[in-house]
């Protein structure tokens, strides 16, 4: 059951720890409503853009910069933290232990949200089917707020006049930390493979962290699950949402297949619902469970099966999600930057049918290496590891397949294009956060297709040596 919306008094001293999008948001928005608003920032005034500052300081937003000081958490009503802020620094620890409440800016969010709530979680997919739905949705006739940790926070929305029909959320497990009355009308489990293991201490607990985001829904709410992931076909809310499954096979209890080509969807006590995959462009299984959650949740929600199958034959994918770059000399660049873990490496390497050379690597999260030196073997003739995991990778692939490494981008492409041959498939998938070289993935795709265009006009060097 829905839990009531408990909103801030205005006069509340708040905190918001960090500045990345969800901070700036959460800090822009409180101000606004008359909340006396503290910064604090472990980046240093040089570290951080001028422009954001200034506006800031305008604002009348004290700003703490350089690190954290226990006293401003512990003097605080009330801590607003961005996700990537890990909840166990020694500050949150103190405030935490004097009783001042600690939510994230999705928290802060939903406790002014009039709109009802679409919210996808999952290890992969989510920005892929929160696109999807907001598609389906617009070419429903809905009008459709698409953000969360995707695009726009969520306070963007409800620092508006909250017009939309429905609001569409990507909500990752480190906002779903943070909550406490979040209850979306529909939510959506993708899949939980093992990832962020440099947060967590085990598997087990960043599953826990996806599942709260069913843990205040209840009879009259909507559930949708991946029935082909094991730990999520197991998952038996108690509170009593609606409980819809779907999976690429017909079985008992799931509500949505895939058969011969086709998708079938059947809801209790409706008709059966069949969607044509002819114009759907998007490559692998995986990105067709992504479109049986998001036609299962539109069809949920009484959206036009005629829409939803515009919405099939029109959507083109996301960039840094295995995006063609270019074909030079018969090779094709893939760009799947957005492959920060090793589930989501394995389903972009074997999309492919076409032997694949593999550009991988990054900052590690604490991850198991070998399920991809497994899925490799048979699909991977060879790889180049980049950043700081190289060593991880080198390792744990061994003498299996041939590798290098690489020191810049520049060189993980060209050293790629020397291993690869004609009709073969160069892939950026590093399995890994972009952190320790790019400002994020999508800086990390961009590098890479700067690469890719400057080998095609004949620029690449090789600078290492295959091993």
């Amino acid at each position: 059951m829905k839990i009531a919306n408990c909103q801030l008094r205005i006069e509340n001293k708040v905190l918001v720890v960090g500045l990345g999008d969800s901070g700036l948001a959460a800090a822009r928005w409180l101000v606004k409503q008359g909340s006396q608003v503290t910064v604090s920032e472990r980046q240093t005034r040089s570290d951080l853009d001028k422009a954001i500052l200034g506006d800031l300081l305008r604002s009348g937003i004290k700003l703490e910069l350089g690190g954290h000081k226990v006293k401003t958490f512990t003097e605080a009503d009330l801590i607003v933290v961005s996700p990537g802020v890990p909840l166990d620094i020694k500050p949150l620890a103190e405030a935490r232990g004097k009783g001042v409440p600690i939510i994230g800016e999705l928290e802060l969010a939903n406790r002014y949200l009039k709109t009802p709530c679409i919210a996808v979680t999952g290890t992969n997919g989510k920005s892929t089917v929160v696109n999807l739905l907001g598609d389906m949705f617009l070419k429903g006739g809905k009008s459709v707020f698409v953000g969360g940790n995707i695009g726009r926070p969520l306070t963007h929305y409800v620092g508006g006049k909250q017009i939309a029909d429905y609001v569409v959320v990507e909500v990752s497990s480190f906002q779903l930390d943070t909550t406490q009355t979040f209850s979306p009308l529909v939510a959506l489990i993708l899949n939980v493979s093992p990832d962020h293991l440099d947060r967590y201490a085990d598997y087990s607990s960043y599953a826990r962290s996806k599942e709260r985001i069913t843990a205040n829904q209840g009879p009259g709410q909507i559930l949708i699950l991946n029935d082909d992931d094991s730990r999520l076909r197991r998952l038996r809310p108690e509170n009593g949402p609606t409980v819809y499954r779907y999976g690429l096979k017909s079985e008992p209890g799931r509500h949505i297949f895939l058969d011969n080509g086709k998708i079938r969807a059947k809801l209790p006590g409706g008709k059966m619902v069949i969607l044509n995959l002819d114009r759907f462009t998007l490559p692998g299984n995986h990105n067709r469970a992504n479109l049986m959650a998001a036609t299962l949740a539109s069809l949920a929600l009484k959206i036009p099966a005629s829409a939803i199958q515009q919405a099939i034959d029109h959507f083109k994918g996301l960039p840094h999600r295995t995006e063609l770059v270019d074909v030079v000399r018969g090779v094709a660049f893939y760009d799947d930057s957005k492959a920060t873990n090793i589930d989501a490496t394995i389903k972009s390497i074997t999309s492919f049918s076409r032997p694949v050379v593999l550009i991988a690597g990054g900052r590690d999260k604490g991850s198991d290496y070998s399920p991809l030196v497994e899925a490799a073997s048979d699909r991977v003739k060879g790889a180049v590891f980049l950043g700081e995991a190289s060593c991880f990778l080198a390792e744990a692939f061994g003498n299996k397949i041939s590798w290098s490494k690489a020191t810049t981008m520049i060189d993980a492409v060209s050293l790629a294009f020397d291993r690869a041959q004609e009709g073969d498939v160069v892939l950026l998938a590093p399995a890994c956060s972009s952190f320790d070289m790019f400002r994020d993935f999508k800086h990390r795709g961009a590098v890479f297709r700067e690469a890719v265009k400057r080998l095609s006009n004949g620029a690449g060097e090789k600078t290492c040596l295959w091993l």
